[in-house]
């Protein structure tokens, strides 16, 4: 209990320094990194008059998701912020030789990602590595220092076996070794005690002569009273969410911290009436950004055990969604541990959270422990993402490797220089600046996408990813408000089809298809075509089709094709179809085995994997389906012919859906 503060106490107030992360790791938590530049831009001058001792407003997955989703330039959202926030110093979180990807980089790219972070507006950057080994942040934090920017180390704390105070102390010590100015215990699944809170502080205070920082999320309910205890033993400054964008998997909230220390010897002098004006602003904004309802006061016991950090645990739902498996999450969630657990223990933020619950998805959907292994996990059992906390296992990692071995170096020496091979694959006409060539170092296909979207005349170009999935959830409520759908009359046919028009498609699908045309039905309302035919597997095209749709296969052996699946603009010109028009049917293929984006390389301006007429191996890497972030190579199930390509490069998929014809050898 905070012992209560005499009045000659009060003339002798600590200052506590206040860390606010709504515009990152909030909306991060909570709307699955949504938050747009404009939604900022309305927000920020108030924010900036609050008295924050810094604003977390960039880095962690918001790069990403700004190009990915909203279609947006997160250089120029940084610019922005600058521009606007001239009181606060602003602060970002990097993924040491990670950067804000999901692998490590060359020295060279950290070097100028750093420079050109600094240039733009980054004042604080906070450095962290998955496994806390300090090799990894090494060119980070000597870059951070070269610009003139503050480096903080970090704690990515976790609970296991093998983590233990002693253990922090020492990466700490190894960190201020590297010259950092601060370091923050990051506790991102909000698994950090009170009790550890405490002594593990005062632990860093007794060695370490520079401020500490707690960041620990609200997932499990202990961050608020960790953060009264780890201020009371020697942390300086706490980082907190404004309250409308605080709780559940995101950070405590500012205006209870604040109460809370008004009444012991710290203070943290905050304008009241400008944190009145934003959390008002974030209430309101908050259900047009959510991809979820909010679940105020909800908390999470089971994180104590499965860890998934708050930063992650709403991108996971949305993902597991994706894939058509959420009524799985308790089974995937289990699979963490185990999976964690064989990876060595360890601690559970990008890209490590990633890797290991990408995995465990995996193990769910196929049934089987490791049958598809991502190649981000191959590499982090290589070595490549750094040392793990604990040794795997030498069976598990033959398991994983066969006879490879995993490196025992510093990764990073291993990977050759890229900017100036970048700045030449890149297409002149889609670079506007050098901060662009960066962004596609880090993220190749998804920056590609957004470049050819920016190159675009306003008017033309496509919906955001973002625009879709909100008109998703708006048709999914409608769907769900309706509880009495009114049901449409089906029209007759009429005169535009007549019997020998069935004949007619049936004739055609056979020529082309050598299919045994058993039954054919036309809705003319919707346009929908469907046929059985013994054994199907096909693909219906029309002339003017841009991409050939894939009929999929049900459990009894029928194919349906849905309507919006064909490019036919009426169930007349589909009677009518050439030939030619049709695509042959194959008795087998190789299918994705869950949603993502296809890719027929290893990354652009790669030559493909496969070719049409090619014969492949048994385990030969045929393409790559990029799911929930990671890549993961989709290998030929036996000896087989490679017929047909059936997916355009950079197309999304849906799980069973064919990509590539093949024939037995």
């Amino acid at each position: 209990m905070v012992r209560p503060v005499a009045d000659e106490d009060r003339l002798h107030k600590i200052p506590l320094r206040v860390t606010d992360v709504t515009l990152r790791d909030a909306h991060q938590s909570l709307w699955a990194t949504r938050m747009r530049t404009e939604d900022i831009e309305k927000i920020i001058d108030v924010i900036d008059k609050v008295g924050y001792y810094s604003l977390e407003v960039w880095g962690g997955a918001t790069f990403d998701v700004c190009l990915r989703f909203l279609r947006e330039n997160p250089w120029e959202r940084l610019r922005l912020v600058k521009a606007k926030a001239r009181n606060t110093p602003l602060q970002m979180l990097l993924r040491g030789q990670n950067l804000v990807g999901y692998r490590n980089y060359p020295d060279d790219l950290v070097d100028r990602f750093v420079a050109l972070a600094c240039e733009n507006g980054v004042d604080i950057f906070r450095c962290f590595d998955a496994l806390n080994d300090p090799r990894n942040l090494e060119a980070a934090i000597k870059a951070v220092k070269k610009y003139g920017g503050h480096a903080q180390g970090t704690l990515s704390y976790t609970i296991s076996p093998v983590h233990t105070v002693e253990k922090y102390v020492d990466a700490a010590k190894a960190q201020l070794a590297l010259g950092i100015d601060s370091l923050c215990i990051k506790d991102m699944a909000g698994i950090l005690s009170p009790i550890m809170a405490e002594r593990l502080v005062t632990a860093l205070v007794n060695v370490l002569n520079i401020p500490i920082q707690l960041h620990c999320h609200a997932s499990s309910g202990m961050a608020v009273p960790s953060y009264v205890e780890g201020v009371r033993a020697g942390a300086g400054a706490i980082d907190c969410a404004i309250s409308s964008m605080s709780g559940f998997s995101s950070l405590p909230p500012v205006e209870t911290l604040l109460a809370i220390f008004s009444e012991t010897h710290y203070s943290a002098k905050l304008d009241i009436d400008a944190l009145g004006k934003v959390n008002k602003y974030f209430k309101d904004l908050y259900p047009r950004r959510a991809l979820a309802p909010q679940a105020l006061g909800y908390i999470d016991p089971d994180v104590l055990l499965h860890q998934i950090p708050g930063g992650m645990i709403s991108n996971f739902r949305s993902q597991l969604e994706m894939q058509n498996a959420l009524p799985r999450l308790p089974e995937v969630l289990t699979e963490v541990s185990e999976v964690r657990k064989d990876l060595g223990y360890p601690p559970l933020v990008t890209p490590t959270s990633q890797i290991v619950g990408t995995q465990a998805v995996m193990n769910v959907l196929a049934g089987e422990r490791y049958k598809i292994v991502p190649n981000e996990v191959k590499d982090y059992v290589r070595g490549l993402y750094g040392r793990s906390p604990e040794s795997m296992a030498p069976g598990f990692v033959r398991q994983i490797l066969g006879e490879e071995k995993p490196i025992d170096h510093r990764p990073a020496d291993d990977i050759q220089p890229m900017l100036a091979k970048a700045a030449q694959e890149l297409d002149p006409k889609l670079v506007e600046n050098e901060e662009d060539i960066v962004s596609y170092c880090m993220l190749p296909e998804v920056a590609l996408e957004y470049f050819k979207w920016r190159a675009l005349p306003k008017d033309q170009r496509p919906p955001t990813p973002h625009e879709l999935e909100l008109k998703k959830l708006a048709d999914s409520k409608k769907t769900k408000d309706d509880k009495k759908p009114e049901t449409k009359k089906e029209e007759p046919l009429g005169p535009i089809l007549q019997p020998d028009d069935y004949k007619g498609i049936g004739d055609i699908l056979s020529k082309a298809g050598k299919l045994s045309i058993e039954e054919l039905s036309i809705r003319k309302g919707d346009l929908a075509l469907t046929f059985r035919a013994a054994g199907a597997k096909g693909i219906l095209a029309s002339r003017d089709s841009a991409a050939a749709p894939t009929a999929t296969s049900s459990p009894a052996g029928k194919a349906d094709l849905p309507a919006n699946q064909t490019a036919a603009s009426s169930a007349a010109r589909l009677a009518k179809a050439e030939p030619q028009a049709v695509a042959p049917a194959y008795e087998k293929a190789i299918s994705a085995p869950f949603v993502g984006t296809f890719y027929a390389s290893s990354g652009p301006g790669k030559p493909p994997f496969v070719e049409a007429g090619k014969t492949v191996e048994p385990g030969q890497t045929v393409c790559v389906v990029e799911a929930m972030k990671l890549f993961n190579e989709i290998k030929a199930p036996t000896k087989c012919k490679i017929v047909q390509i059936l997916i355009a490069d950079g197309q999304k998929v849906e799980k069973g859906q064919a990509l590539i014809a093949i024939e037995d050898v």
